[in-house]
């Protein structure tokens, strides 16, 4: 999709809802890492706008995010540089996937998910010797990183493709409600 006015006006909103819907669930401990709250806006962006929009959205949300809420934090380990490279992902595959490709969501979404989750590993794994962290198999941080995040994963198989659809019916309905 082309980067116009209105995609960059509604790519900005999901990056402001991007760090607003988090701070919901930051009240209880560890529920953003389990539930992903910030994930859903991305990959929202990626399929409802393309892969630039939703790279825009994956790599800035999580950095803003940091700068305005202190969460996911930058120190004293950056998850907020290993979230910025997941959701970039995320945001570039599921644009690529659907819109380029015209994959089906579902099929998007899932392979979406596990290239989003192993980017993250990989920027994971390239961190440990900053922190003087042995190296661990990457199908072990990969393993980790969805074992963690299964509710969110859930939440996300039934979220994004209930809203893709929903989304995809209103706007065909009003387009074909103009002729």
């Amino acid at each position: 999709m082309k980067m116009t006015l209105n995609v960059l006006l509604r790519t900005s909103m999901m990056i402001a809802l991007g760090i607003a819907l988090p701070l919901a669930f930051h009240s209880v401990p560890n529920a953003g890492r389990v539930f992903l709250p910030m994930h859903l806006p991305v990959l929202l962006t990626g399929f409802l706008f393309g892969p630039v929009s939703g790279v825009l959205a994956g790599a800035v949300t999580p950095l803003l995010s940091s700068v305005f809420t202190g969460m996911p934090p930058m120190a004293p380990i950056p998850i907020a540089v290993q979230m910025s490279v997941e959701l970039a992902a995320f945001g570039l595959l599921a644009g690529l996937l659907y819109h380029a490709l015209k994959m089906n969501i579902f099929v998007s979404l899932v392979l979406t998910i596990a290239g989003g989750r192993l980017a993250y590993s990989i920027i994971t794994l390239a961190l440990f010797p900053l922190f003087g962290l042995n190296s661990i198999p990457l199908s072990v941080v990969f393993g980790a990183s969805l074992v963690t995040a299964l509710p969110g994963l859930a939440l996300q198989v039934v979220a994004i493709p209930s809203i893709i659809l929903g989304v995809n019916k209103y706007t065909h309905h009003q387009i074909s409600s103009r002729f």
